[in-house]
């Protein structure tokens, strides 16, 4: 599948997040949970997967024939950066026939003390054909990254990088002024919880969106209906 299919099949799109980390309900050693989840999720109508982790975008990939943004979450000593954050992830990705390969974009220090800028050319010298996608947490970072070559960028880490305030609503003002300044996809990610939030980021100019944690974590789903209950 060439990139320019792989971006036609996501746009105007729901991608869902299948990720389990090792302290969560839905993690097993052996995997073969969030298969079940993605094909879950594509059976429903979603056009793509985000997926962490080489064993479990490999089963994924059994089961589903659909894009998939891949990212490897690993914390190495004294750095902040935590999504594929050096190009050994990059590498394990590639090998595996990610369509689309997801890295931190931030401020967000990393192992190989590259900034985001040259930590995308290096990306982009070595596999000059693979789909990129920065994940951002504010308008400058997606600016730098769009300029810097990568094909998307998404809204993923914004209010989640150190010094950060987390907003309870989705920040579609972001997704608005990306949208207005770079010229490439722009993934609308984050608090995205309900179908009518999705439905006015696409008004806000968002190429796609990713939804997880109102999909496929039911101890967030839960947390939110006790906590309404309880006030």
């Amino acid at each position: 599948m060439d990139n320019k299919k792989i971006l036609e099949l996501i746009k105007g799109k729901l991608i869902v997040s299948c990720q389990a980390l090792e302290n969560e309900p839905l993690y097993t050693e052996e995997g073969n949970i969030m298969p079940l989840m993605a094909k879950a999720a594509v059976q429903s109508g979603a056009a793509g997967i985000r997926a962490n982790g080489v064993r479990d975008i490999s089963q994924i990939k059994k089961v589903v024939d659909v894009p998939i943004i891949g990212i490897i979450k690993k914390n190495y000593p004294n750095t902040e950066a935590y999504i594929t954050p050096s190009i050994d992830e990059v590498d394990q990705l590639v090998k595996i026939g990610c369509e689309i390969i997801a890295v931190d974009c931030t401020k967000n220090t990393r192992k190989d003390l590259l900034t985001a800028v040259e930590y995308i050319k290096l990306i982009k010298k070595k596999y000059p054909n693979q789909l990129l996608m920065a994940d951002i947490s504010n308008l400058e970072e997606a600016i730098n990254a769009s300029k810097a070559g990568v094909n998307l960028v998404g809204t993923t880490l914004n209010g989640y990088v150190k010094g950060s305030v987390i907003k309870e609503e989705p920040d579609y003002e972001l997704v608005k002024e990306i949208s207005e300044t770079c010229k490439i996809p722009v993934i609308a990610e984050g608090r995205i919880h309900y179908p009518y939030q999705a439905k006015k980021m696409f008004e806000e100019g968002a190429y796609s969106i990713v939804v997880g944690g109102a999909i496929t974590r039911p101890q967030e789903i839960t947390k939110r209906f006790v906590e309404a209950i309880e006030k």
